[in-house]
């Protein structure tokens, strides 16, 4: 009976394994739809702003809920400069407060842009608070792409119109649960972009398109 027992746990433990795998292999392929899509001209995010980017962070299908006003969610990855190229992703989490902008039960796709370098370790650690821990901008505004004091810019975009959003008070930690699936073990996300780790086959797309990006 107990050996029955095992197996079944083992089997159980597996097919969860695999479901989570599975489904971080599915954003990570959003991700790279959303980068691609969103670094187009009609989508604002410019060609200078990305080389100006020490590390990007992209959140597909950002869930704000409609049935409690302003309170949001989405999960996604972020990777850091590493030499000439870019870091193996890191799974993040966003949640906020506020949007800033009502748009229902409808998803949005976010684009976040660390412009400073010095930030990077606060952004890696295990909370990180935008519009506290660094100042923070909407990316599309000229002031916020001129002015020497923002540190993050974000993009977003949804079938939805809208004219802008704010992320003041937003936080970005670790999704341990996503760094699992993708790497097969527990991994924080500082040692993921500052430690070397070679990038996984299902995230080779992701940093492909942002070399491909950084480098136009």
């Amino acid at each position: 009976m107990r050996q029955t027992q095992c197996v079944l746990f083992l089997a159980i433990a597996t097919a969860f394994s695999l479901a989570a795998a599975d489904e971080t292999a599915t954003r990570l392929g959003r991700a790279v739809s959303v980068l691609s899509a969103m670094t187009q001209p009609q989508h604002g995010i410019r060609t200078e702003q990305i080389a100006r980017a020490d590390c990007i962070a992209v959140i597909p299908g950002f869930k704000k809920g409609a049935a409690v006003v302003g309170v949001g969610y989405g999960r996604g990855f972020v990777s850091c400069r590493k030499g000439r190229g870019w870091s193996s992703p890191a799974a993040v989490a966003l949640e906020s407060g506020s949007l800033g902008v009502q748009l229902g039960g409808e998803a949005i796709d976010i684009v976040i842009l660390s412009l400073d370098k010095e930030q990077r370790s606060k952004l890696l650690s295990d909370r990180f608070t935008i519009g506290s821990d660094a100042s923070a901008a909407w990316g599309n505004g000229k002031s916020a792409h001129d002015d020497p004091n923002t540190k993050i810019l974000f993009f977003g975009h949804t079938k939805g119109a809208f004219a802008g959003f704010g992320l003041d008070g937003a936080t970005f930690k670790p999704d341990e649960s996503g760094n699992k699936a993708l790497y097969g073990k527990p991994l924080a996300n500082n040692e993921i972009v500052q430690g070397g780790t070679e990038t996984p086959v299902p995230a080779q797309a992701l940093i492909a398109t942002l070399t491909k990006e950084s480098n136009r």
